[in-house]
Parts: structure tokens; C-alpha cells; sequence
């Protein structure tokens, strides 16, 4: 059996691990579609759990979290000057509000 905690209430942490787990939101056509549902979509550490991205969001900007969705996307291979190159994997967590609000991720935190 693991020891990991498995729910929001038993993880514990720093103000700055929080801040290293948020790195920044995503401001793409997509990302602001689910605005009206209630979703900001973020980019996360890459080992960051649900239960850690949950309560970080939490903490930072004061609002109830009903469901934390994550993926990893794998970098992609890119030429430069005929050189090839890797982008960084990363990623997306996808969090939707309790009231279905919405915050401004233009202001920062």
C-alpha cells in the first residue's frame, strides 16, 4: 500500500512549493473556450499530483476547486537551421471552480 496522501486535506506544504507547482496559466482559443464552464487551464511542474495542484490553486487564489485534470505533453522535435531540437515535455492541468466562476489569470497571483 502506498503512503502517498490520496485527498487534498492530508497534503501539506510551503507557500513556495505552491508557487513552484503553478508555473503559469495557458491563454490559448481553447484554454478560454472553457472560461464559461468554470476552467482555467495552467501549466504545472511536471511531477506535480492532483491533490498538490488542487490545494496550490486553493491557497493562491482563494476559491474552491471541484476537479483537477491533468496531461503530459511530450516535446516536440524541432529543426533549427537545420539542426535538430527537443521542446521540454510539460504539463497542463485543467481546473474547474466549485461556483462555476471564473478568475482573471491576467492579473497574476
Amino acid at each position: 500500500m502506498s503512503m502517498r496522501p490520496h485527498n487534498a486535506a492530508q497534503v501539506k506544504m510551503t507557500s513556495e512549493r505552491m508557487y513552484q507547482i503553478i508555473r503559469y496559466p495557458v491563454v490559448t482559443e481553447k484554454s478560454t473556450l472553457g472560461s464559461q464552464y468554470g476552467q482555467v487551464t495552467f501549466v504545472v511542474d511536471l511531477y506535480a499530483t492532483k491533490p498538490e495542484i488542487k490545494v496550490a490553486v486553493e491557497t493562491l487564489f482563494d476559491r474552491k476547486v471541484r476537479a483537477v485534470n491533468t496531461l503530459r505533453q511530450k516535446g516536440k522535435v524541432k529543426r533549427f537551421r537545420g539542426r535538430l531540437g527537443r521542446r521540454s515535455d510539460f504539463k497542463k492541468a485543467v481546473v474547474t471552480f466549485e461556483d462555476g466562476g471564473d478568475i482573471d489569470v491576467s492579473q497574476g497571483v
